[in-house]
């Protein structure tokens, strides 16, 4: 155990990210199996050094079902992902988050009390009994929750058009929460026009359309979007093809649709990852995704060319940045000492309706 006795934050935060890997390692080993440390792909290296698993959201989460030994969960990610773990973890397990402040702008777009409200609108005009509530992972418990209690479900970036599918089985209607992009391209991906898509605005009555509008729309867009992969551009799509002609682009769905438009290929995390994993060497690739991700890939293959899809930008995720060597290590250093800090907890009732809605969309796989 380290020499230091004074366990508080402030401690930790004087020392240089370089400084703790020695210590982090140490404690780590340590705690053997009592600790499991997941990492989410977007994470700095200097962190995702240490993860057990990496992965998505939703695979980082279940690790926790995969893992019982384990009586601390260490996420390595934002809140969101550290609630869907909370929310299927076992009774003996504790999710701890490292950084409370690691939030995410996209699922801070769509509150309880404006989703609860768009809702009561859809009731007066008469349409909330056609709707399927779908939320993507990246929002809140509480959201999940307001979806599984009206029969909806989560999807991920992977499962998305699976989810509308069943979604479009029990009901004419859906409302797509928190990315309107992830929805509208995969909405688009299965056949639905554009002109049957609305894009509900939550700082305006009626989302901003009359009620005959929304009778017409078959999906519901909230206006939400990933602060990431809004950033990307069709130009940069047409820059990085005219810099490297037979370059192959591959994005996110979370990107605007006249980027998923323009791409070669359209994909989540695992599916851009499968794709460059498998590709020839000499494979050149521009990634619309965050920069964390797009350079450890360049890193592990330098068989290929892999760049950035936007060259004169940095999109990193800079709420998954706050997750800093010196939280991971106040908080294993903590944890060895008896003490759990930043441990997430979902309230019961919100619990209970959100793994309705995860246990929806499990049922999808």
């Amino acid at each position: 155990m380290s020499a230091l006795a004074d366990c508080t934050l402030d401690s930790y935060l004087v020392h240089p990210d370089h400084s703790l890997a020695d210590r982090i390692a140490a404690v780590r080993a340590r705690l053997g199996a009592k600790a499991l440390i997941l990492g989410h792909h977007y994470q700095r290296d200097e962190v995702i050094r240490f993860a057990d698993h990496r992965g998505d959201s939703l695979h980082l989460a279940r690790q926790c079902q995969q893992h019982p030994e384990a009586e601390a969960i260490v996420f390595c990610g934002v809140h969101f992902m550290a609630e869907s773990a909370d929310i299927l973890r076992a009774p003996h397990q504790q999710v701890i988050l490292p950084d409370l402040n690691a939030g995410c702008s996209m699922a801070d777009m769509a509150e309880l009390t404006q989703v609860e409200d768009a809702w009561s609108q859809l009731e007066d005009c008469g349409l909330a009994a056609q709707v399927l509530p779908i939320t993507y992972i990246n929002s809140t418990a509480a959201i999940k929750a307001f979806c599984g209690e009206r029969g909806g479900l989560v999807c991920t970036s992977s499962n998305a058009a699976a989810a509308l599918r069943w979604a479009f089985a029990q009901r004419a209607k859906v409302l797509f929460l928190p990315d309107q992009h992830l929805g509208r391209n995969t909405a688009h991906a299965l056949g639905i026009g554009l002109e049957d898509m609305a894009v509900w605005d939550p700082r305006l009555d009626g989302g901003g359309h009359s009620a005959r509008r929304l009778a017409e729309a078959r999906v519901l867009l909230w206006k939400g979007h990933c602060s990431v992969h809004q950033r990307f551009l069709p130009e940069h799509v047409a820059q990085r093809r005219a810099e490297r002609p037979g370059i192959r682009v591959i994005v996110h769905p979370e990107c605007r649709f006249e980027v998923a438009q323009a791409a070669d290929l359209v994909g989540s995390t695992e599916f851009i990852l499968r794709q460059v994993r498998a590709a020839a060497p000499g494979t050149a690739w521009a990634i619309g995704t965050e920069l964390h991700l797009v350079h450890r890939l360049a890193q592990e293959h330098p068989e290929q060319t892999i760049v950035p899809l936007d060259a004169n930008a940095c999109p990193v995720c800079t709420t998954m940045f706050r997750i800093s060597p010196q939280h991971l290590c106040w908080a294993l250093e903590n944890l060895e000492r008896g003490q759990v800090v930043n441990r997430i907890q979902v309230p019961e009732p919100v619990k209970q309706w959100a793994r309705v809605a995860l246990d929806r969309m499990l049922a999808l796989n």
